[in-house]
């Protein structure tokens, strides 16, 4: 991909825009990282859509991400991301925010590898349960200690998500915050990768 053409003036979003060219920019991190809300931002100050792909999993099979757990277990789930991904990502540019634990499947991460740059919202366990403890909605923290869970999960998860192709710190502050960060990440990618 050529460099793309900047002008001083330009702005944060014009530049990420740039950056990001026809690739899609796939956000990943564990549930309550703000992929869902910071992703809509972002792509709403790129000017490119927004998909999350949990609401589109429950739009193509007619039940809600916890009744196709319920009803097929997690490995049946799994394989029904994979293939929504896959779809998803053909066609750039946009924002996809991931659940959860699409990032852990090899294949799904195979998918998001090449299909576009991936941004890990990195969070620490009392930021993620101040979130998810909000909503009774997590399948995986259906559990006697879902807090104990929540922290099972970013051990065994977070070495992963560090395979992404950026880290942002999700922290407590505004999601106009948080979005303006992905996009400053996404330029610095790119300066990185372009330097000598």
């Amino acid at each position: 991909m050529s460099d793309p053409v900047l002008k001083v003036g330009d702005s944060l979003k014009d530049r990420a825009r740039a950056t990001l060219g026809s690739r899609n920019l796939i956000l990943v991190g564990l549930m309550g990282a703000g992929k869902s809300s910071v992703g809509r931002i972002v792509a709403l100050q790129l000017g490119i859509p927004f998909i999350d792909s949990d609401v589109e999993i429950e739009r193509v099979s007619r039940m809600t991400i916890s009744e196709l757990f319920a009803a097929y277990g997690e490995d049946e789930f799994r394989a029904l991301e994979t293939r929504v991904m896959k779809r998803l990502l053909k066609n750039g540019p946009r924002v996809v925010s991931t659940g959860g634990g699409a990032f852990i499947n090899d294949r799904t991460r195979k998918h998001i590898k090449k299909s576009g740059l991936s941004v890990w919202l990195k969070a620490d366990l009392d930021v993620l349960w101040e979130r998810v403890s909000k909503r009774d909605t997590r399948p995986l923290l259906k559990t006697e200690n879902p807090k104990q869970t929540l922290e099972n999960l970013m051990n065994a998860r977070y070495p992963i998500y560090a395979e992404a192709d950026i880290t942002v710190l999700s922290r407590d502050v505004r999601k106009e915050i948080m979005a303006d960060e992905v996009l400053k990440a996404v330029i610095e990618a790119q300066t990185e990768s372009t330097e000598p």
